[in-house]
């Protein structure tokens, strides 16, 4: 009866699979080793919202199977078939000055596309927070922050197809890419690949103007031609990029001629 009960005790007490093992592996002895996995949440942006700043939650990574309130920018929605995407968001381990937040956004995207490429994923940029294959949207980026004064804390929105679901990629207009499309990869390899790729890039946002050359290029934004629509108008423009300004916007020369400044916040880009 003894061993039978300490048998019992040791199948209540085993722990459940590890399905982010090698994440927490590789990430082991960093800043990011924080890494906190639920089956579903409303989404990962509005939980971690609640805890930036928080004593111990610097670094902190939380990835959902699931997310009922998904957000992308503009208040669009991320849907996704449970475990057929990574969905997380990861909290910068320090403050950062509030005057920089413009460049965490594109910090993250080149930090993922740095791991996508590693993964033998071909992700093109697309500003402001797109990441494309073959032209459709595979990736989408999303910050929150908590700002107090000169400083901010920041958490870092994630969002990356990975599992073609024919019912769903049907259903949204443009069709979504997926990285099985191009290469299959698992969410654990692809979660540990960019916080790994946030750990050795860390130092680069304290260089805000290094952010923006370095996207610029990876981009291949200097002569690229952009579909834009502003908020409130109901005709886009075409404009020629010339490049992004100090603040992270995008400079960009008109079909007639004139110049202007195009904010993140003020328009979306068609194509």
């Amino acid at each position: 009866m003894r061993g039978r009960m300490q048998r019992v005790d040791e199948r209540r007490t085993r722990m459940p699979h590890d399905e982010f093992s090698l994440s927490r592996e590789r990430l082991r002895g960093t800043p990011f080793a924080q890494i906190r996995h639920v089956a579903q949440t409303a989404s990962t942006n509005d939980d971690m919202t609640a805890l930036l700043g928080e004593p111990g939650t610097g670094g902190l990574t939380i990835v959902a199977d699931a997310q009922t309130h998904g957000n992308g920018r503009r208040g669009r929605t991320w849907e996704a078939a449970p475990g057929a995407a990574l969905l997380f968001t990861t909290a910068l381990p320090e403050a950062i000055p509030s005057a920089h937040l413009w460049a965490v956004t594109l910090w993250t995207a080149l930090v993922v596309a740095k791991a996508l490429h590693a993964l033998k994923i071909p992700a093109e940029l697309r500003w402001p927070t797109d990441l494309l294959v073959n032209a459709n949207k595979l990736a989408g980026i999303l910050c929150v922050s908590r700002v107090n004064g000169d400083h901010a804390w920041v958490g870092c929105g994630i969002g990356i197809n990975l599992l073609r679901n024919a019912s769903m990629a049907n259903a949204i207009e443009p069709p979504p890419a997926f990285c099985d499309d191009a290469h299959p990869v698992n969410r654990d390899e692809l979660l540990a690949g960019i916080l790994t790729t946030m750990h050795a890039d860390l130092a680069l946002l304290q260089t805000p103007r290094r952010i923006r050359v370095e996207w610029e290029q990876a981009a291949h934004l200097a002569g690229a031609t952009y579909r834009i629509i502003r908020d409130g108008e109901e005709h886009p423009f075409d404009a020629k990029v010339l490049g992004l300004t100090d603040d992270g916007s995008l400079h960009v020369m008109r079909a007639d001629g004139a110049y202007e400044n195009v904010t993140m916040a003020d328009c979306r880009i068609l194509r």
